[in-house]
């Protein structure tokens, strides 16, 4: 039942996500194979959908397959799609949104592991679409904001939180920027500031140097008074980005 609510929550993972969620025991080997038992017995029950295509290739092995949950799957955890819609079929994803979710998915289980480690503890993590916030526009029309995820921290004695966004370089810079511009105005509102004190930073993610630096001068392009909310780095060093002292925060 846990890798179903994980799936649920995160919408992809590989075989390797599952093995580091949810097999934390004995060797590498040990782990691996328990993660594949557990992963086909899944499936077998028809609870999860393994998709064709596999990250790294065929060197990744079986920690490179990518799973979602089926429509049985869903129904077993009584679970609606985004705002109680229709939930996409994970065989209708294409390879673009699959990179885009794993990457999302990657960031959640480095903070669990990093959780683990005690360098942290995880107070909130909302993925898509809970992590969606609703909020009156400039000209009072609905607007809504739609981050890839949230996260809320405590790290020692101070709470730390993140709207996080992750850049697969497949964004114009124009619709990064109005993205950005969609951040300012709900952080205009002051919604997020009245429930939680403070306006989380905005953490934009990216895997190589290229697209790091590229958000980068992206940002450089914002009003002045709002570049402040923004800042890009590799995904790689979530952590490290997520718990340095001169992120900020609040005293928990």
């Amino acid at each position: 039942m846990a890798v179903l609510q994980s799936l649920a929550m995160l919408r992809l993972l590989t075989g390797d996500h599952v093995q580091r969620l949810h097999v934390a025991d004995g060797s590498a080997g040990t782990r691996a194979r328990r993660a594949r038992a557990l992963l086909q017995r899944l499936a077998e029950l028809k609870l999860v959908v393994r998709l064709d295509r596999r990250i790294g290739g065929v060197r990744a092995g079986s920690a490179g397959y990518v799973y979602g949950l089926s429509g049985h799957g869903q129904a077993v955890l009584a679970v609606d799609g985004p705002m109680g819609g229709r939930r996409r079929r994970v065989w209708e994803t294409s390879p673009s949104f699959m990179g885009h979710v794993l990457d999302g998915s990657e960031v959640y289980v480095r903070l669990l592991e990093a959780e683990r480690a005690g360098v942290l503890e995880i107070l909130d993590f909302q993925a898509e679409p809970a992590a969606w916030r609703s909020f009156p526009g400039p000209g009072g029309q609905a607007a809504i904001l739609k981050p890839d995820a949230f996260v809320r921290l405590g790290v020692g004695e101070i709470e730390s939180s993140a709207f996080l966004e992750v850049d697969r370089g497949t964004e114009s810079v124009p619709t990064l920027l109005r993205k950005c511009r969609t951040y300012a105005a709900y952080w205009q509102s002051g919604i997020e500031q009245a429930a939680h004190a403070v306006f989380p930073r905005v953490l934009w993610l990216a895997s190589g140097a290229r697209s790091v630096e590229r958000v980068s001068r992206a940002l450089t392009q914002l009003p002045a008074d709002i570049q402040h909310l923004f800042h890009a780095s590799f995904l790689k060093d979530v952590v490290t980005v997520l718990t340095a002292t001169a992120w900020g925060g609040r005293s928990a």
